[in-house]
């Protein structure tokens, strides 16, 4: 009876979870995409690479403590510990010294990437108020997106009443496109809200 139960217990650790989006991406977009785009093997279709949160937070130069606000706040958005980001040079107009930290970044990558665009383009956008879509014109010339909102409280797990400071933050949806215009279908295709 015991081996029985340590034996369906193992089972239950080997099934992997995969996110909802990776599995749409893998049966619904990629076919489409390859027929779409003529390529023969699946390999050369489009997918994402990464997804880059930046906030930059001048702010904290007057008042370091509010950057330990902003990194919990990335924290629970994410689901990843942000890397702070120092600066390079000082500047004495903005009383900024070399090394001062002056924001913070994540990379996200994998299944908690998939998770997380999926929260971005479903939960968090559509939340931005008098929203009528992202520009569909801000593409790097690489393939990839990048777009920015003016505040983090469009997150559902962001608490309003434990909010010590408003931040904006930049995305940048890295992808393995070769150009704009592959990227721009792909994304279409991936449900992302551009502008019509």
């Amino acid at each position: 009876m015991v081996s029985l139960l340590i034996e369906e217990m193992n089972k239950q650790k080997q099934v992997k979870y995969e996110p909802g989006l990776l599995i749409e991406y893998r049966k619904r977009v990629l076919p489409e995409l390859k027929k779409k785009l003529g390529y023969k093997n699946s390999h050369e279709v489009p997918r994402l690479e990464k997804i880059v949160v930046n906030v930059g937070f001048g702010e904290a130069v007057g008042n370091p403590k509010l950057l330990d606000a902003v990194i919990d706040d990335i924290s629970i958005i994410t689901g990843q510990r942000p890397v702070i980001n120092r600066a390079k040079k000082s500047v004495s107009n903005f009383k900024l010294r070399a090394g001062m930290p002056i924001g913070c970044k994540v990379t996200i990558r994998g299944k908690r990437m998939y998770e997380f665009y999926d929260r971005l383009i479903n939960t968090a956008i559509p939340r931005i108020r008098d929203f009528r879509g992202l520009s569909p014109d801000s593409f790097d010339g690489r393939g990839n997106y990048n777009f920015g909102v003016t505040e983090q409280t469009i997150f559902p797990e962001i608490d309003y009443d434990k909010i010590k400071t408003v931040f904006g933050m930049d995305f940048a949806i890295v992808t393995t496109s070769k150009n704009d215009e592959e990227a721009r279908i792909f994304l279409s295709e991936f449900g992302f809200p551009f502008k019509r």
